[in-house]
């Protein structure tokens, strides 16, 4: 392990946690693989459909074909998709399918993010009680916030 690598984890060791379930080194260890948006949406759609057609996933997620089917294959290359390709009569036709180690890094994203989001809101929360002195539930969206003059 490089010198550099050796104090950034050292950093990340020594650093409080953020919660109970979320550290910074936790949040650095999320796969690029998963993390970046148009894959991240196709392992959830994936996550609930367990396989698709490529035609399918290209209209759950709005990528073009060249968009897709290179996301696709860093979600292969990575171990969390399995591409089957076949033909139907003349037709070609392309099938992924999450594997368990996709659907593992799929829960583990969204496990990461949502203690993200909670303790965030949690910090909101705090925050605006200790400014404000005071609480008032926001309409609509049920945070707690400054009382309105």
């Amino acid at each position: 392990m490089s010198s550099t690598n050796q104090s950034s984890q050292a950093i990340l060791e020594s650093e409080k946690p953020m919660s109970d379930s979320i550290t910074p080194r936790s949040v650095a260890s999320l796969s690029d693989a998963v993390h970046q948006r148009s894959r991240l949406a196709i392992l959830a759609a994936l996550y609930e459909l367990s396989k698709a057609d490529f035609r399918q996933l290209q209209k759950t997620t709005g990528l073009t074909e060249g968009n897709l089917g290179r996301h696709i294959q860093v979600l292969e290359n990575a171990g969390l998709v399995i591409v089957e390709k076949g033909y139907s009569g003349r037709k070609p036709h392309t099938h992924i399918e999450i594997t368990k180690e996709g659907i593992h890094a799929f829960e583990d994203e969204v496990r990461v993010l949502k203690d993200l989001v909670a303790k965030a809101t949690r910090d909101a929360k705090s925050t605006i009680e200790t400014k404000s002195g005071s609480r008032k539930v926001m309409k609509n969206i049920g945070i707690p916030g400054p009382i309105e003059a």
